[in-house]
């Protein structure tokens, strides 16, 4: 049990006056003072204007402010544009039919860039796919190898994809059906297009 007592003190040097004040007595029944006790990382509610200003803020740790920041992405890039190609199959022509058989050429660079905390992305490369077919020529089936060039194209520029071909395997066959696979092989074009706006789609989610 607490009890408590009025005090009454005369000011020492100043005759007449005097204050009163309260003392606190803590019997043995009296309750125990309230210990100390060190906060878990648990206890502590989180503060949710910073954590909504980080989750707001785009970049790397140091760059909060989100002012400039540049990252390349060609290990996730090249990879991908490789598997995207490759996985075109075949296409049909009129006496014969190709198929991509490998990547030999993808150069470039892939990146992001943030400015004033918004995310930016973009790439440059070039390409060459090696391809191989058959075709029928003259009644004979004829085995033709080659590569399908890109040159160089950006973010954004897809329409204006060009494809060149180059002939390496083409024995004993006139120049009129070299010219005549040439157009066959350019028909990639489409296909090509349209995996690499896969590719940019993906560029631009991540």
């Amino acid at each position: 049990m607490e009890s408590g007592a009025l005090v009454s003190s005369e000011k020492e040097g100043q005759q007449g006056a005097s204050y009163t004040y309260w003392v606190r007595k803590i019997t043995e029944d009296a309750a125990p003072l309230p210990v100390p006790r060190k906060l878990n990382p648990e206890d502590v509610p989180p503060c949710h204007s910073q954590s909504q200003s980080r989750s707001a803020t785009l970049g790397s740790a140091w760059n909060r402010a989100g002012t400039w920041e540049e990252k390349s992405l060609n290990n996730w890039a090249t990879p991908r544009i490789k598997e995207l190609l490759i996985s075109l199959g075949s296409i049909q022509f009129s006496f014969g039919r190709a198929e991509v058989e490998d990547v030999t050429k993808c150069v470039g660079d892939a990146f992001m860039v943030i400015v004033r905390n918004k995310k930016r992305v973009g790439y440059t490369y070039e390409l060459s796919l090696k391809v191989k077919g058959e075709w029928i020529i003259q009644g004979e089936k004829k085995f033709v190898g080659g590569h399908i060039d890109v040159p160089e194209f950006s973010f954004g520029e897809l329409d204006e994809l060009q494809v060149e071909v180059r002939l390496s395997e083409a024995r004993d066959i006139l120049h009129q059906d070299k010219t005549q696979i040439c157009n066959d092989l350019k028909l990639f074009l489409q296909p090509v297009r349209e995996k690499l706006l896969q590719f940019e789609q993906e560029l631009k989610d991540r």
